[in-house]
Order: structure tokens, then sequence, then C-alpha cells
């Protein structure tokens, strides 16, 4: 990883991990893809290596980014798709070139070619977020029950009850106030 950048939030989901880029949203922001060299490091990190990105990459990145968070959020609100978040999405779904593979374990993976580009991974990352938006997938969309955060992520516990985008980030910072407010407390 790049020195000096905030760790990458990695999920078991593809399109809301990539939504984690940005995070603390209602907060003090922390941009985990800054650069384009960035972008290219995330890419590797979940299996969609390319060569390279260019400034104009990431800013497609980070509007599909943008557009995926505003959609996921308002499934897990249950209020209608925004247009314009509908409209990236599917933009970057069909603009790329990859292929859907069968590993030996029986899991499907994207492949991409040696020759593919940042369009091409976002096309899978597109395509991921069609897959969870429209409940095609077991599981439920929901919203980071910290005030600052709010991410979307996708809910697969068994009761999908689950609170927090990431239990060690804004569960543990949860957990934490929780304690220091009970020890503040039964000091006083």
């Amino acid at each position: 990883m790049s020195a000096g950048f905030p760790d990458f939030r990695l999920g078991n989901v593809l399109a809301t991990s990539f939504t984690g880029t940005l995070s603390e949203r209602h907060g003090t922001a922390a941009e985990r893809i800054p650069t384009p060299q960035r972008l290219v490091d995330w890419l590797a990190v979940n299996g969609l290596a390319v060569d390279s990105c260019t400034t104009a990459q990431l800013d497609l990145a980070r509007e599909l980014r943008e557009s995926i968070h505003a959609a996921a959020t308002a499934a897990a609100l249950q209020e209608d798709l925004p247009a314009s978040a509908v409209h990236v999405v599917n933009e970057r779904s069909v603009q790329g070139r990859a292929a859907a593979v069968l590993t030996p374990e029986g899991e499907r993976r994207w492949q991409l070619s040696p020759a593919s580009c940042v369009e091409d991974a976002l096309s899978v990352i597109a395509a991921d977020a069609v897959s969870v938006i429209s409940g095609e997938r077991d599981g439920r969309l929901a919203l980071c029950a910290s005030p600052t955060c709010r991410a979307a992520f996708f809910d697969t516990s068994q009761s999908r009850t689950r609170k927090w985008c990431d239990m060690n980030t804004c569960g543990n910072r949860q957990k934490k106030a929780r304690f220091q407010a009970n020890h503040r407390k039964a000091r006083d």
C-alpha cells in the first residue's frame, strides 16, 4: 500500500467496498483513492488489476462511486433510486470488457484481459452494484448507524440486523464511546 494514505476498508461485496473508498462522509471525510495510482492499488487488491490510470479515469471512478453510494442509500431507505445515479451505474456497466469465470472452488470471479483498462474494472464494480441494488443477491442494503459515516453496506448476517459498515472501525468507535460514557457516569 502507498504510504501516507488511509488503509483500504476491504469487504466481501465489491460495490459497497468501492463506496468505502470515501469514508466518514458526514464527518471528517477520508479519501482512500486520492490519486490515480491509489485507484490502481485498490483495483489490484480487489482482483481487478490494471496497468495504469489517468486523472480522467479517476474522475470516472469517483463518479461511479458516488452514484453507487446514492443508489444504495436510496435502496436502503426504500426510496426511489436517483435517475442520474442509475444512469451512471448503467453506463459504466455496459462500457467494459470483463468476463465472469468459474474458479476450481466453484465461485464466480471476474477476469480482465491483459490489455484491460480502468473502464473495464469499473464495469465489473458497476455490474456488482446492479446485482446488489436490484435485490438479486441474498442480503439487504443498510446504512451504517454511525452518524458520521452512514456508509451503505450489504448485510448478509443471518438476522439481517447488522448496524455497522465495519465492526473494526465504526462499531468499535461506538463501543468505545459507550464504554467511556458509562465509565464517566460511574465516576460521577
